[in-house]
């Protein structure tokens, strides 16, 4: 009788992980995650008055509707920041660019 190969279960999240990683795609998928919390970051109020247009090399680029806005975000950049990588547990945003 033939023997089978021995196969190796393992669960489907183990095996998407190891297909991220072998894809180099995992910072990608890390910067997405930015977009998806957003509003949980900043706050509604920030939120109804801005919109995460993409991330460039650590740089998020923010469209805010009015220049005062624009503003006042620009001078708590950091906190934002802060409060964004805080909530992935890693530094992905290192600049945020309101436009």
């Amino acid at each position: 009788m033939k023997s089978r190969p021995s196969v190796h279960a393992q669960s489907l999240g183990d095996a998407l992980d190891q297909l991220i990683e072998k894809l180099g795609i995992r910072k990608k998928l890390r910067e997405q995650d930015v977009f998806v919390l957003w509003t949980e970051a900043v706050g509604e109020r920030i939120a109804n008055v801005t919109t995460p247009v993409r991330i460039h090399q650590g740089t998020l680029f923010v469209s805010v509707k009015t220049g005062p806005w624009r503003n006042e975000l620009t001078m708590r950049k950091k906190e934002i920041i802060d409060r964004i990588n805080s909530s992935l547990s890693e530094e992905i945003v290192r600049d945020i660019k309101f436009q």
